[in-house]
This record gives structure tokens, sequence and C-alpha cells, in this order.
């Protein structure tokens, strides 16, 4: 289903489409969400029996306006944080202009999460009441300034009876190698219950050690599977998995929601301010820097393909809410 909103004055002004934005609703079984293409392919809404599970909704105008982090959204070309204001990758350096509109950083002044998300607009290429497919061409100058590796991106939304499942895929189709460090940031939480009573689950995993920008500092620890309350537990953190099929999850009031790093996310960031009624369980496809440092970097030779896949699964648990 395809449906047009009007968005408040001022609220578009950083994305390059006209007055109106089309979304894309995908209904199946008891879920239902909702997608803006032409505003980063960012998913805006995913309601299980009727209830939205997806959170800082309420911050959309300031978040078009500055490219924060709600619902789902795309963190492209980079996940996470990058050190300083340059990487290289095969034998090009490439300076990144912090007073650039096209660059974001966090509350240290500290690059971060690639391109804003309003700022890319998606061409929609398939869309069926189930599955929405679009693609994003990188040849625009703007976007070679920040990530100068001309190709194209390729994102699958599927809605099924066990969540949404979002494929996307680096196609290196400009002649030349294309490094791969993009995640994810979803956003969401359990209706009608507090965050502290939430129970989170998480698989063994390596602890990757940061210093106190967030970035990692080359050191891991081994840490056991957690499954217990999320309670002030306070989470920036960043993890390696140590065996793939991994799943996070958090549960309470009748529903898990989960998410499932279902190929080639093979690290993943957890944020959870304990001031707050939301957690993210972030997929990635590196970890954080490491566009600068290398480290377990993925590369797309010429004419090759990449391909992540994560899915946010939604169930209801026993006592569950009708």
């Amino acid at each position: 289903m395809t449906t047009h909103e009007t968005p408040q004055t001022g609220a578009v002004s950083a994305t390059p489409q006209a007055q109106s934005v089309r979304t894309h609703t995908l209904a199946a079984g008891e879920l239902l969400a909702v997608f803006r293409p032409e505003q980063g392919m960012i998913c805006t809404s995913l309601k299980h029996r009727g209830q939205e599970i997806l959170r800082r909704l309420d911050e959309m105008d300031e978040a078009l306006a500055t490219g924060m982090s709600i619902g789902i959204p795309l963190n492209y070309p980079y996940a996470n944080r990058i050190r300083g204001t340059s990487y290289e990758f095969d034998g090009e350096r490439v300076e990144l202009d912090k007073a650039s509109p096209w660059i974001m950083k966090d509350w240290n002044d500290t690059i971060i999460h690639g391109v804003p998300w309003p700022k890319l607009a998606w061409q929609v290429e398939e869309v069926t009441d189930r599955r929405l497919r679009s693609r994003l061409k990188w040849n625009r100058p703007e976007l070679l300034q920040v990530f100068p590796f001309e190709h194209e991106v390729e994102m699958t939304a599927t809605l099924d009876g066990l969540g949404l499942t979002i494929e996307t895929a680096v196609l290196a189709n400009a002649g030349g190698r294309v490094p791969v460090s993009f995640g994810f940031h979803p956003y969401f939480g359990i209706p009608g219950i507090r965050r502290a009573q939430w129970e989170l689950t998480l698989p063994a995993m390596d602890g990757i050690i940061l210093d106190e920008l967030l970035l990692p500092v080359g050191e891991r620890t081994h840490l056991p599977p957690y499954d217990d309350r999320l309670a002030d537990l306070d989470f920036d953190h960043g993890f390696a998995f140590v065996s793939p099929g991994a799943t996070m999850s958090i549960t309470g009031n009748g529903r898990r929601v989960s998410v499932d790093f279902l190929e080639n996310f093979r690290y993943a960031q957890i944020y959870a301010p304990s001031t707050h009624d939301y957690i993210s369980l972030e997929p990635m496809t590196a970890p954080a820097d490491a566009l600068r440092s290398h480290e377990d970097l993925p590369v797309v030779e010429p004419g090759g393909r990449f391909a992540a896949t994560f899915r946010l699964r939604v169930e209801a648990t026993e006592n569950a809410l009708h």
C-alpha cells in the first residue's frame, strides 16, 4: 500500500525531495510496517496487534532536520564512530569535513553514523503488500565526498509471520572495490511496561573495549550469556559475536522483541540509556572505526555483491495481551 504524507513546514528541508512524502505500508498477520523510501528508506512504524513497537517516532521533525536516529534507520556508509576526520582505502585518503551538512557528529564532536538518512533518496523498484525493494545510487558529488566509491545499494524489506526482515546489498558495479561498514540503529520497546521490567537476553559475545570517546582500543573481553532484567543498566557498548546466527531480545508484558543477526552482521552495538524507555540492538557489518582501522572490514570486489540480513522479530509469549 502506498500513501502520501504532507510534512510540516521545514521538516524536510534537509532532503532533496519535494512537498509530499510517499509511505509504503506492509502488512502480514499481526504485524504492520511503514517505510519512507524517499527519506532514507527508514522504517517509521512497526505495530504488533495494533501497538507500536518502534520508539522516538515523536521526534520526527528534529530527525528530518538533523539525521538523528529514530525508528529503524540505516547508518551508511559507516555505522557508529570514526576516530579523527580521515580514513584511507586502496591508497586514497578521504578527508571528512565536520562542518559539512553531510556529516553527523555525536555529543563528543566525534563523527558518527554516516550520511544523515533523510538525505538518502532511494528509488522504489518493487512493492507488494509484504515486500518493498528500493535502490540507492551512490554517485552524487555530495555522497562521493564522504565515501568516494561509486556503487549501488539495494534494500529489501519483507514482512511475514516471523517479523520484519531487512536485507541490504552493496553492489560494486562501477569498476572499483567498495569497503563495507554499514549498520542499522533500530529503536524499540515493549508497550505497557517500564524499561526496568524488561528481560534482556544476550548470547555469549566478545565485548569490545572502548575509550572515553566510545571508540575501540584494540582489546576485547569474553562475556557469558545474559538473561535477566534490564533494570537500570546503561548501555553504549560494542560487541563481536563468537558464533553465527546470534539473537538478542527483550521480553515482557506478553511480548518478545528480538533482533536476529541472520547474515553478515557479525558485530553489534547496544544503546540503552537508563533514563529512556527504549533500547537499540544495532546490527553492524564491521566494528566501529573499521574504515580507518580496517579491522575485519569486508570489501566487495569489482562486479561483486555483499549482502547482510537481520530480522526484527515480534511475537506473543505467555500471558500475551489480546
